[in-house]
């Protein structure tokens, strides 16, 4: 294993190459979907940092499929709580690059700035010209991002993938919600999630159809005892954050969830639409 420290320590520019000759060998194939290839490009990041937990966990089962090809670039630290906003900057850092990994050494590349300067730095630098990913994956959060001010203004998470979005990439962001005290984060189930919205929008993410109007911003339980009662579609962000930091129940008999908070807090899985302004 490669630790996060040695790679960061290695030149930006091999980093460049590596990753760019990734991509142009990922896109040889026979399809005419802008790439020439049938791998769905994938670009993983998030508002932890690069060594955080739930990118890990996220990059390593996308990465185990041979039908995709995964590139990362994100924060070099935490910059959560950034929104959407954008350096250089106090707030977001000098957009300087540096090659690094991940916890298990998946090749990333960190930018010293928030999560979108790391989604506008991977679209003009790293993949070559005429070519973008099929799709941004933003996450995995530690902790929900729940309710019109987390989703909108606040969730550097979300943030990443509403710049993705508005440069024509589709874009769902994944966040994992915050355990009882002395418990786990659930990453394997938001990895489940994210795995079975991407089966779903495979077909038309290669053929380049599933044009963005909006961003999927996805909250996943992490469940103290029972388990996950389900995926809710379109589920209406809550228009104040009353019960944002409340424990996921998922022993909970509770059905038809008035948003995103209650739909959490009760054990389902809450798929909501962002809108992009």
């Amino acid at each position: 294993m490669i630790s996060a420290r040695r790679g960061v320590r290695a030149g930006w520019g091999v980093a460049t190459v590596v990753l760019s000759l990734l991509i142009v060998a990922g896109g040889c194939g026979d399809d005419d979907s802008g790439g020439g290839s049938d791998r769905l490009r994938i670009l993983v990041t998030n508002d932890d940092g690069v060594s955080a937990e739930g990118i890990d966990v996220l990059v390593e089962a996308l990465s185990a499929d041979a039908d995709n090809e995964v590139v990362v670039v994100a924060p070099d630290r935490n910059h959560s709580g950034r929104g959407d906003q954008t350096g250089p900057s106090d707030t977001c850092g000098n957009l300087s690059v540096v090659a690094a990994t991940t916890l298990s050494g998946h090749l990333a590349t960190a930018v010293n700035g928030c999560p979108a300067d790391a989604v506008k730095h991977a679209l003009a630098e790293i993949y070559p010209p005429g070519t973008q990913p099929h799709l941004l994956v933003a996450g995995i959060n530690e902790g929900q991002n729940v309710s019109v001010f987390a989703a909108t203004q606040l969730s550097g998470t979300v943030g990443a993938a509403k710049t993705a979005a508005r440069r024509g990439v589709p874009a769902l962001a994944v966040s994992q919600g915050n355990p009882v005290v002395g418990g786990v984060y659930d990453y394997p189930s938001a990895v489940e999630a994210v795995q079975a919205w991407i089966d779903e929008r495979r077909h038309d993410l290669l053929a380049g159809t599933a044009m963005p109007s909006d961003v999927d911003s996805i909250n996943v339980p992490s469940c103290d005892s029972g388990a996950i009662r389900g995926t809710l579609r379109d589920v209406p962000l809550a228009a104040d954050s009353d019960g944002f930091f409340i424990s996921q129940d998922c022993t909970s008999t509770l059905v038809d969830p008035r948003d995103d908070i209650e739909a959490l807090n009760n054990g389902f899985i809450a798929q909501s639409k962002v809108p992009l302004e």
